[in-house]
């Protein structure tokens, strides 16, 4: 048996790895368009790899993709966040979970995973050439025929894609052109604009905990938020501009985002907190006394937008200043014009439709003996090891080529 595996990243490697496994005497090559494979695994995280997340249960883990979760939940069933530590632990390569459930190679360095994969297709015997875009694929009677840009053919008995996310339609044509319905590509995991705002002379503050909401849609997220120089960053934005990919893609990436910095829902609740402050700490400045663990320098900033003078005594507040302060902790509005993509992780949401794939085997639904793994379907995940773990498990399931 053939097998071609179109795409040398992290899904197109653990596929191939895994119809080795299932298939010893199966030929298979990877064909990767560009001159080098495995380019995300290498800086993702970081340079550290996140190649998944602590978290074991199924549900919450299905949670964490806001496209595709609930076939996820099934995949994820097969073979999970578990499956993936002992597969890469039994190949060498030590895990830890962190504190915040990102899981990384012992090593902190994604190397370590690259050499794993190179090792692993060295001993099953698995081919790899660069440089080989294909242009379309073309079925047989047999199995399927693949043209290349050079115009040469070569036949296969499976083919699995696994070319990742694409940023534009026309990337997914030659996939159209087979009878995927295809959803649009558009961005996700990416952090907000507010350039020339003051508050982002307070780049490289972070927030325990926000709660984000994109005013006029039903979009919140309560999660740490980090303040960077072209605007806002940390899991509550990413996390935002994944659930909220195709809104804020239609909404031009002009919006107001609402931070709450205290992150609880009820205003009279925050408003009762700085009125005991008041009644139990009269005669301390407003600047000494800072409210929910604010770092220093954005209960500074967020004295002076409202208008208070930190040296000024918490007595001194009266009603409307402790209305004042209520306010701009839980309804400081900022204009967001645009978005920056989250270091080197560019990640799609959109790709081949799942409609057009059995997820119990990743085969296409209109086209027989071809398969598909990772993000060049329409699955992607929020920040933490997600992307990485659905690319495992969706390249586990299509390598048993059921």
């Amino acid at each position: 048996m053939k097998v071609a595996v179109i795409g040398g990243g992290a899904a197109g490697f653990f596929s191939a790895i895994s119809v080795k496994e299932n298939y010893p005497n199966a030929s298979v090559t990877i064909f990767e368009k560009t001159t080098k494979v495995l380019s995300k695994v290498k800086v993702s995280g970081g340079g550290r790899c996140n190649v998944t997340n602590g978290t074991t249960s199924i549900a919450d883990l299905a949670k964490a993709y806001p496209r595709g979760g609930k076939k996820m939940k099934k995949a994820l069933k097969i073979f999970n966040t578990k499956h993936t530590i002992e597969w890469f632990e039994s190949r060498g390569v030590p895990l830890k979970i962190e504190p915040s459930n990102h899981v990384f190679p012992v090593s902190d360095d994604s190397q370590t995973v690259i050499d794993c994969f190179m090792k692993a297709c060295k001993q099953l015997k698995i081919n790899i050439k660069t440089k080989s875009p294909i242009q379309k694929i073309i079925p047989t009677e047999n199995g399927l025929e693949v043209e290349f840009s050079n115009e040469q053919k070569a036949h296969f008995d499976k083919i699995i894609v696994a070319t990742g996310g694409s940023p534009k339609r026309k990337g997914l044509e030659w996939l159209e052109a087979l009878g995927h319905k295809i959803e649009n590509p558009v961005p996700s995991l990416f952090t907000f604009n507010m350039k020339k705002q003051p508050i982002t002379e307070l780049m490289g503050v972070a927030v325990k905990e926000a709660l984000v909401t994109i005013q006029g849609t039903k979009l919140k997220m309560s999660a740490p938020l980090l303040i960077t120089h072209w605007g806002m960053s940390g899991p509550a934005i990413l996390k935002l501009s994944a659930f909220g990919a195709r809104l804020l893609s239609d909404m031009n990436y002009e919006f107001k985002a609402q931070v709450n910095w205290t992150a609880i829902q009820n205003v009279n609740v925050v408003q009762e907190d700085l009125q005991n402050i008041v009644n139990n700490h009269p005669q301390k400045q407003l600047q000494n006394l800072k409210p929910y663990g604010l770092p220093e320098r954005l209960w500074n900033y967020l004295l002076a937008k409202a208008d208070l003078a930190t040296d000024k005594k918490w007595s001194e507040l009266g009603k409307k200043g402790v209305n004042k302060l209520t306010s701009i902790l839980t309804y400081d509005v900022y204009q967001v014009r645009g978005k920056t993509t989250f270091k080197e992780e560019f990640v799609t949401c959109g790709g081949v439709s799942l409609e057009s794939i059995d997820f119990n085997t990743m085969q296409s639904r209109v086209c027989k003996n071809l398969y598909f793994a990772g993000e060049v379907m329409d699955v992607d995940g929020i920040t933490g090891g997600y992307n990485f773990q659905a690319a495992w498990t969706t390249g586990f399931i299509a390598g048993m080529l059921k």
